[in-house]
């Protein structure tokens, strides 16, 4: 696959919902992710504006990225979960993009704390580095590489403590 620069992204409509639901359980093993998607809709952690996709220029749905309420300690923060592209578009940039939109529009809402689970080889791309260095860490039996945190603002430091995710989560 080749990638592209010219991903569309937009927030999430709720004409969105089903497709994204596809997404999920065509990009995922199992519909863990999926259901927590729709889980997470009906949390208090959901936040208007943090669900984005992309599309490509016909409007098709391929990807998705999703930032809802967790904090760091008592400092509130956003977790980045899950990301989902359909599996015959990964590795084409849709997934990056939505990701950097995502990133995007928290800053623009003045959400200072990102955190990731996941992939500590793809996540760095955006600036998310080691949470362990920055005194972050989590309840659980996690890889030390695979929790990573991100500061949306130099002027905001990353705080330390213990992530609390949404209930959704189960962690």
């Amino acid at each position: 696959m080749r990638t592209r620069d010219n991903w569309i992204t937009r927030a999430e409509q709720s004409a969105d919902i089903a497709t994204i639901r596809e997404i999920d359980l065509a990009a995922f093993e199992t519909p863990l992710e999926a259901d927590l998607v729709e889980a997470l809709r009906a949390d208090p952690s959901w936040i208007d504006g943090l669900s984005i996709v992309s599309t490509d220029e016909t409007g098709r749905l391929i990807g998705h990225a999703l930032l809802t309420r967790c904090h760091i300690d008592d400092t509130p923060a956003l977790c980045l979960a899950p990301v989902a592209v359909w599996p015959e578009h990964q590795s084409t940039g849709a997934g990056s993009a939505a990701v950097r939109a995502a990133l995007s529009a928290a800053k623009d809402m003045g959400e200072h704390y990102v955190i990731v689970l996941g992939h500590p080889t793809y996540y760095p791309r955006f600036g998310f580095t080691r949470a362990s260095t920055h005194g972050i860490g989590v309840s659980i039996d996690v890889p030390d590489e695979a929790l990573m945190a991100l500061t949306l603002d130099d002027a905001h430091p990353l705080p330390t403590g213990t992530v609390r995710y949404a209930s959704p989560f189960g962690i």
